[in-house]
């Protein structure tokens, strides 16, 4: 058969008008055009949908029986239709995105606030982790993009430079570092050290540092996440290593950044976006909103 939705809407506009010119000037074409229609669907059907020998032509048992039946169908294309123009223009639908928490205060929030502003019709899952089980997540579907370090384990991925920012060390405002512009690496000892899960991208990027001393990397203290480690900090019990944007997380008062002499160290900031399917319409008009904001994506090169 060769039953479309066409004819389907001309049956059921004919049936609302109550007559053919009626559901013609609805529909928007001339009323030979929606006869034509009816005949056609008529013929696959292989019987009269109308008694034509009545003035206006009503509709006949058969027909009353298949209008019932295909109501259901319109009324689901309907609602697709509507959900699909709501989604394209922004007027529901969700943005499910990762971001390692350092990300989040200074990069990401402003931009968010912004971009939520505008589409008010818009929700916001905002999942925070470490970098490699967020490009995980990114790869496998379950979330739309992430802003995080890089993954260097999955290849379904687009990965573009978005910020740099300097390692240096996180203490308590009153300890002695926090007094000076800079510490020296030699002023530093394992013992004043608070580290991080292995798994943590910042753990991996000290690793590779050939300037950290090797006991740095395990510390007797060690916390699970960054935040965990400022707590620690905060609490007065240890130093960290960490990148600026990590230590300026809270904006806390009680916590400085001090960099660190000659260590020459920089924590690389992506954004990670699938490459094997397409972004959603929030993903998209998201990062379309983020190069405008961040230079950065636009003079670098996927990696």
């Amino acid at each position: 058969m060769n039953i479309n939705f066409r004819h389907l809407r001309a049956l059921h506009a004919v049936d609302a008008a109550g007559s053919f010119s009626g559901a013609a000037e609805h529909l928007g074409v001339v009323p030979s055009a929606l006869s034509e229609l009816i005949r056609q669907l008529e013929a696959d059907i292989g019987a009269p949908l109308f008694d034509r020998r009545t003035r206006p032509p009503t509709m006949t048992p058969l027909g009353r029986d298949f209008l019932q039946d295909t109501a259901f169908l319109l009324e689901g294309m309907s609602r697709a239709v509507s959900r699909l123009r709501q989604s394209t223009g922004l007027e529901q639908g969700t943005l499910v995105l990762g971001a390692s928490p350092s990300a989040i205060s200074e990069l990401l929030a402003p931009i968010l606030a912004d971009f939520l502003k505008a589409n008010p019709g818009l929700g916001l899952t905002l999942h925070d982790d470490i970098a490699e089980r967020l490009a995980g997540l990114v790869a496998d579907g379950q979330i739309d993009l992430a802003v995080a370090g890089r993954s260097l384990h999955s290849a379904d991925l687009i990965q573009r430079e978005i910020l740099r920012d300097e390692v240096g060390i996180a203490c308590p405002a009153d300890h002695a570092f926090a007094q000076g512009d800079a510490v020296n690496l030699n002023q530093l000892s394992a013992d004043m050290l608070i580290g991080l899960d292995p798994d943590t991208g910042t753990q991996n990027l000290l690793a590779g540092c050939k300037r950290i001393p090797k006991d740095f990397l395990t510390p007797r203290l060690r916390a699970h996440s960054t935040i965990a480690q400022l707590c620690m900090v905060r609490a007065g019990l240890g130093i960290a290593l960490l990148p600026k944007n990590a230590v300026m997380l809270f904006r806390d008062p009680v916590i400085r950044f001090v960099p660190v002499s000659g260590l020459n160290l920089f924590r690389t900031l992506y954004l990670l976006e699938p490459s094997r399917r397409p972004l959603s319409e929030a993903a998209r008009a998201f990062v379309e909103l983020l190069e405008t904001r961040v230079p950065a994506l636009n003079e670098t090169t996927s990696v």
